[in-house]
């Protein structure tokens, strides 16, 4: 996965951190979780807050 894979990362969270509120979630925690998550494989410097603020509403939409 790549930080453009908005939606597979949101599925992945969604799996990976369940009943986690994804409007409670700084972007720094976000950001952590993202490149922990199995599969990821970006560089952290091409990740900015439009891309984690994407993948914090498509988290939202998927719950």
């Amino acid at each position: 996965m790549k930080w453009t894979d908005i939606h597979d990362i949101a599925i992945a969270l969604c799996d990976s951190r369940p009943g986690v509120d994804p409007a409670t979630v700084n972007f720094v925690d976000l950001r952590d979780w993202v490149m922990a998550l199995e599969g990821f494989d970006d560089d952290p410097s091409r990740c900015g807050e439009k891309i984690l603020e994407a993948i914090q509403m498509a988290w939202l939409e998927e719950i």
